[in-house]
């Protein structure tokens, strides 16, 4: 695939405008900002009280959060309902508790899913008195409202380099979570040099995003925070400069 740096403008309901070779990028420094104190995040699309009516999802991506968690600090209970959430921790650990009777400490390399459906009411907090959490939380719209509330867990934690793994599906097939949308979630840990390939296929748009590291696709560099969105068929080649880890979202 022949890539082009050139950053375009998302039209209004967050779908970006047709560029050269359908690509367009997101750089982390252009991402909104909040800093609580006890909190640090930088929010890809619109959220709270970060608004820009140009990013408000791509598809049916409606949040990635890249957020730093103080220790000892977190979420009080809050309620969701109608969202698929999904949760990646890459530093720390992250304490959760939810309405549904779920209690569970997450580590790096595990993912925690949440059909909020019907309505659930969860916590996340910061166990550790030294250690911040660095995480990222992803919302998906789900395909039906009023679902019951679900919840579950995968670890990556030793998944292999350099292969894209499956996390989440509306099949739930080899091994991934199923959602509640026609929407995949892939995730690649990828060592200085390794190369992952991605089909989009006709009718699919992708959003890439570098959860951390430094990769290469065509003449294009992203690094830690910044994300790239496909929106033409073509094979996806993703090439590591640095230790890394992507997220890949293939979304209808």
């Amino acid at each position: 695939m022949t890539t082009t740096s050139k950053t375009t403008t998302p039209t209004p309901d967050g779908t970006p405008a047709t560029a050269a070779a359908g690509l367009v990028i997101r750089r982390s420094a252009e991402r909104g900002h909040a800093n609580h104190g006890w909190l640090e995040s930088y929010h890809t699309f619109s959220f709270a009280d970060y608004h820009d009516p140009r990013w408000m999802g791509f598809r049916s991506l409606r949040v990635i959060n890249d957020d730093l968690v103080l220790p000892g600090m977190g979420f009080g209970t809050h309620p969701h309902r109608d969202m698929e959430i999904i949760t990646y921790v890459l530093r720390g650990s992250l304490q959760h508790k939810d309405s549904m009777g779920n209690g569970r400490i997450i580590r790096p390399g595990d993912v925690q899913y949440m059909a909020a459906g019907s309505g659930v009411m969860h916590s996340e907090f910061n166990p550790s008195a030294d250690e911040a959490t660095h995480l990222l939380q992803i919302w998906i719209q789900p395909n039906r409202r009023g679902v019951t509330p679900r919840y579950e867990e995968r670890s990556f934690s030793n998944a292999t380099t350099g292969v894209l793994h499956k996390v989440a599906g509306p099949t739930g097939d080899a091994g991934s979570i199923a959602i509640h949308q026609d929407a995949e979630l892939w995730l690649a840990k990828l060592e200085a040099g390794q190369t992952v390939a991605h089909t989009v296929g006709a009718g699919r748009h992708v959003w890439l995003h570098v959860a951390e590291g430094e990769v290469r696709i065509g003449d294009t560099t992203l690094k830690g925070g910044d994300a790239l969105a496909i929106t033409e068929p073509c094979t996806l080649s993703i090439q590591a400069s640095a230790t890394s880890q992507i997220l890949l979202f293939n979304l209808a």
